[in-house]
């Protein structure tokens, strides 16, 4: 059994990295994947080098089993789970589909076990049962602790160490709500390291805007994965970024991570397109505004050198070179290399007359001009002289 371990190696640390875009990103309102959707966001995913693909809950239905099954017969090379809650049909279920690991959601704070109407007691009951059962069957056996982030410590605690003594490979710390900040991962991985050598696994939502921070947090401080989505996609306000966190982790020296990062674009357009959920202009990584400059300022430095105003290249992430847009805050830097590359050599003092019309225009349209509308000015301009 290969188990992973987020340990230093000779090049940096490195993350198991959990991709749940097929399983919590399909829970998202309003979003369905068909099979073939399924099938291709899989491959993409196991192209790019992410460790784990948690692919499914066989639960829900008898088609959705077949998709599952239908996935861990191209037999990828990445790590194929399926979800279950703690019930043993759920995991006859995923046992059914011939993944090599399960994973097994447990409620663990006072809310959702009130909810349910348990008590520890039954958490305790279940893990004793189910884990050892499914491991005669799965390589792999992980548990969630569901809403771990609003569960007292000490109970969370217990869970953990209860985890442990039924066999369970790696447990899940689940900000289900998304109310964790980096400090809060700090302290709470720190302190639950300390109490249990079991592989720790977080899984972030974004309810603060803040999952990816806290996923990145988590490996920092030693969880031995994460979990992520393509495009964030999950409930409510989704999970932590696969592109995001790939790319934070490729920026620091810490950690060395598998993650071809030069195939974001394209996953990330293929799982917008199969979700129907645009992806945003200013979206990190992948947003259209993320390589588009305007101030006059900034462009001048990145003609000199395009990591001036960006902390990666757009082809580190596979997309096209930054875009200089003209507009209200442009400069004659910037102008001048446009019309540079129409063929059209600016003196200084052109370029000075020929902003001074652009940014009159730009403030009456209240947006930046078009390459048409700018070979008008400078025609209208060089007519009169």
């Amino acid at each position: 059994m290969i188990l992973e371990k987020n340990t230093p190696s000779g090049n940096g640390i490195r993350p198991w990295i959990i991709d749940t875009t097929l399983r919590d990103g399909e829970q998202a309102p309003g979003v369905v994947f068909t099979a073939g959707e399924k099938y291709r966001i899989a491959q993409l995913l196991a192209e790019i080098g992410v460790n784990e693909l948690e692919i499914g809950y066989p639960a829900i239905s008898s088609e959705e089993r077949e998709n599952i099954r239908t996935i861990a017969a191209l037999h990828l090379p990445v790590r194929l789970t399926s979800w279950a809650r703690a019930s043993w049909d759920d995991i006859e279920h995923a046992r059914s589909c011939e993944t090599e690991a399960v994973h097994i959601s447990f409620p663990v704070s006072p809310l959702y076990l009130q909810l349910m109407q348990k008590d520890y007691l039954w958490v305790q009951r279940q893990l004793q049962e189910l884990v050892p059962k499914a491991k005669k069957y799965f390589n792999i056996v992980s548990v969630g602790a569901q809403d771990a982030t609003r569960t007292p410590y000490e109970l969370l605690k217990t869970f953990v160490l209860d985890a442990e003594a039924c066999g369970a490979d790696r447990i899940r710390i689940a900000d289900t709500v998304g109310i964790a900040t980096p400090i809060s991962v700090l302290d709470l991985v720190g302190r639950l390291q300390s109490v249990s050598p079991t592989a720790l696994e977080f899984h972030a939502h974004n309810d603060l805007g803040m999952a990816t921070a806290n996923a990145f947090t988590a490996l920092e401080a030693g969880c031995s994965a994460v979990s992520v989505s393509v495009t964030g996609l999950g409930e409510r306000a989704g999970n932590a970024a696969l592109e995001e966190l790939a790319v934070a982790l490729l920026l620091n020296n810490q950690f060395q991570c598998k993650i071809d990062t030069t195939k974001l674009a394209m996953l990330c357009k293929t799982v917008s397109k199969a979700s129907g959920r645009p992806i945003q202009d200013q979206k990190p990584v992948i947003g259209k505004s993320v390589f588009q400059h305007e101030s006059g300022i900034h462009c001048a430095a990145l003609l000199k050198n395009p990591l001036s105003y960006q902390p990666f290249l757009p082809s580190e992430v596979g997309r096209k070179p930054h875009e200089l847009v003209i507009g209200k805050h442009s400069g004659s830097a910037a102008l001048k290399h446009f019309y540079h590359t129409r063929g059209i050599s600016l003196t200084r003092d052109e370029a000075s007359r020929i902003l001074s019309l652009v940014r009159r225009s730009a403030d009456e349209k209240k947006r930046a001009l078009t390459a048409h509308e700018l070979d008008e000015i400078y025609a209208i301009r060089s007519q009169k002289g």
